[in-house]
């Protein structure tokens, strides 16, 4: 296939382009940066820019996956920092649908990235794709309105998959290594009550899932990225802790994170318990169902 990628040097951008490109998809990587055009069996395209004409260069491509946008874990969230969190995500997703329009042939698939935030957070209650509902907090509205920047693709009739990612579980990336950091140090512990859940993915099946969305034609809305079993994160930290070797026993209680990170504590504070109703009813079957086999893949 001719598969269009932006967000392609993220986490999830680089897993997904590495596992294309070995089974001989033309890939077309959307970028801001002046890359020469093709390397290594990839087309780079500019794109977000004036001088840019993206849409003359990826005719007849069959899907496009937008992973854009900024990270929301890589500095605290003023008012400033919020407004860009949610701007570059928007404009994005703005800019590909505009690309859409633009293409004489529409591709059959769009997968546009997203989140399990937009259930909101809570202890009891457990969320599918059958939740319509958005929370109120912060990262609920910005997926919302990160969603809703989509459905004029729908209405072009392109099939349209928001792809609600929960923790992504990588060695080197994303939450994982800082997360493990205490442990290497031998100060890991609960953080906060405990109590919250974590909805978590191994990075592979993270890319096996998008695949599995690419050749599922009957998977469009939301679809949820997250293993089938969720757990507090009391219960992530004592098995991180025996895998890795080491002791499970210094708490990080919630009001020095608070004081630390301001309203991005949320991030490891609270949580939502998430299942991955449609990827199952699908067909789906995870690599690593369990967290024990995920972090003892990631750390053998």
């Amino acid at each position: 296939m001719r598969i269009v990628i932006a967000g392609g040097t993220g986490l999830v951008g680089k897993a997904l382009t590495e596992s294309l490109r070995a089974d001989g998809h033309d890939l077309f990587i959307l970028t801001r940066n002046q890359i020469n055009g093709y390397q290594k069996g990839i087309t780079y395209v500019k794109w977000l820019s004036r001088e840019a004409d993206p849409a003359s260069q990826i005719e007849a491509v069959d899907v496009i996956i937008n992973l854009a946008g900024e990270s929301i874990n890589s500095g605290r969230w003023s008012d400033e920092r919020k407004d860009s969190i949610v701007n570059s995500r928007i404009s994005a997703t703005n800019e590909v649908v505009s690309i859409i329009k633009h293409l004489k042939q529409k591709p059959t698939l769009l997968i546009n990235a997203s989140g399990i935030g937009f259930y909101g957070t809570s202890t009891v209650d457990t969320f599918t794709e059958a939740t319509e509902k958005a929370g109120n907090d912060f990262l609920a509205q910005t997926v919302e309105k990160w969603e809703a920047a989509t459905l004029e693709a729908r209405e072009l009739g392109v099939r349209t998959v928001f792809a609600r990612f929960g923790v992504i579980l990588d060695k080197k990336d994303g939450a994982l290594p800082r997360i493990a950091l205490p442990y290497h140090l031998f100060a890991g512990g609960t953080v906060g009550s405990g109590d919250q859940w974590i909805s978590w993915i191994h990075i592979k099946d993270v890319v096996h899932g998008l695949r599995h969305v690419m050749d599922s034609t009957d998977l469009s809305g939301p679809v949820n990225f997250c293993a089938p079993e969720a757990v507090t994160m009391k219960s992530f930290g004592k098995t991180l802790g025996s895998v890795l070797n080491r002791p499970h026993w210094i708490p990080a209680p919630s009001f020095a994170l608070q004081l630390l990170l301001g309203e991005m504590s949320m991030l490891v504070l609270e949580g939502q318990r998430v299942i991955p109703e449609k990827l199952l009813k699908s067909g789906f079957s995870f690599t690593f169902p369990t967290l024990r086999e995920a972090l003892h893949n990631i750390y053998s």
